[in-house]
């Protein structure tokens, strides 16, 4: 149930969507966890299961077992097994097909945003993708699919089939840098959209979280839909504290009501 305050938040960011020339939307776990994917801190998240040292990239090269360990997570699906777009994710396919949204930039790395009907283009994964495994002696990108449909029944993870490296879901680690292209595409965007909504983001990651402060101070106005307070709170034009999932869609419902 959305709160009567929260109805004319709606509206005004309804309002601001429509005005604006360049529309931006930032997302994190946040948008996602309505789809069943729990953040990595929550009860039954990632870290409840894995110790967050195997997710260093230190321990993964140097640790046969850790690896082992994140191979037999994959077969069994990871985090993301069976998970589908929810209603947030819709709604942000809908502002792109009305021509409202220049690109989607976001942490998550479930391919939810794409499965909801988002141009793979205009989706700027931060954090990298769980559906791509890559060699780290060669660079080769295989479908985490692919992999599975060949080496499924393997107990341990497989070599490159290229150079015999070793092969590293496409997701960044601790103590790896950011995708520098990636992350230069999403910075140019935020710099030049006029409007910087954020969905489902505490913005503490960093790098990635000083994008929406970036965009602000460039003079972007900042729109955030969060369940719990976040940072830019204090600097954003309009904070909806309410599920994604339930705001979205009625902020879509008011673009279209106005769209011309």
């Amino acid at each position: 149930m959305i709160a009567r305050d929260a109805e004319e938040k709606i509206l005004r960011t309804a309002d601001m969507i429509r005005k604006a020339r360049r529309v931006v939307v930032f997302t994190g776990a946040g948008v996602s966890t309505e789809s069943g994917i729990p953040d990595f801190r929550s009860p039954g998240g990632l870290w409840s299961r894995f110790d967050p040292e195997d997710f260093t990239i230190e321990r993964f090269l140097a640790s046969p077992e850790t690896r082992r360990k994140q191979w037999r997570f994959l077969i069994a699906g990871g985090f993301i097994a069976g998970a589908e777009p929810n209603a947030a994710h819709a709604a942000i396919a809908e502002l792109e097909a009305l021509g409202r949204l220049e690109c989607v930039i976001t942490q998550n790395i479930d391919d939810l945003h794409q499965k909801a009907g988002n141009d793979p283009a205009r989706v700027y994964e931060l954090h990298g993708s769980m559906r791509w495994i890559r060699c780290l002696a060669c660079g080769q990108r295989t479908a985490l699919e692919e992999i599975l449909g060949r080496h499924r029944a393997a107990d341990d993870p497989p070599a490159c089939e290229r150079c015999g490296g070793i092969m590293k879901p496409d997701v960044i680690f601790f103590g790896e840098a950011l995708p520098e292209k990636t992350l230069q595409a999403a910075i140019g965007h935020a710099d030049r959209c006029d409007l910087l909504i954020v969905v489902g983001s505490s913005l503490v990651v960093y790098p990635a979280a000083g994008i929406p402060f970036a965009a602000e101070q460039a003079g972007a106005k900042l729109v955030i839909v969060n369940l719990s307070p976040t940072p830019a709170d204090p600097i954003a034009d309009v904070v909806i504290s309410a599920s994604a999932a339930e705001v979205l869609p009625r902020i879509v419902a008011e673009v279209k009501r106005g769209h011309v």
